[in-house]
């Protein structure tokens, strides 16, 4: 079970675009997620976003870095950024989107 929430408890549903970046000697990076027309933007969606909560069997990564963006007052898409600050966590990460991603049918690109 690899799940992403922005309240606690409520899975969203909309799979993200996952965009990462490393330094040279891995000692930190970034991992950027947006989510168009997420669940937690939709107007029956009664929960604050609280942050961005990456759940798995080993346990929980969290970020606070995130950011609704707004066409025209209306929600459009979250932007979430997870930051990387050491090798330890980016292989935590890294198992945890290997879960997610076969959960729910993601590919990996190499640019």
């Amino acid at each position: 079970m690899a799940q992403i929430q922005f309240s606690r408890g409520i899975d969203e549903e909309v799979i993200p675009d996952v965009r990462l970046t490393r330094s040279r000697d891995g000692s930190n990076g970034t991992a950027t997620f947006y989510f168009q027309n997420p669940k937690a933007l939709s107007n029956s969606n009664t929960e604050s976003i609280t942050g961005m909560y990456l759940i798995d069997e080993e346990g929980e990564i969290s970020t606070r870095e995130v950011k609704a963006k707004f066409i025209n007052g209306q929600p459009e898409a979250i932007e979430a950024t997870y930051l990387i600050k050491s090798v330890e966590q980016w292989d935590r990460f890294m198992r945890f989107m290997e879960r997610y991603a076969e959960e729910h049918g993601l590919g990996f690109t190499k640019s």
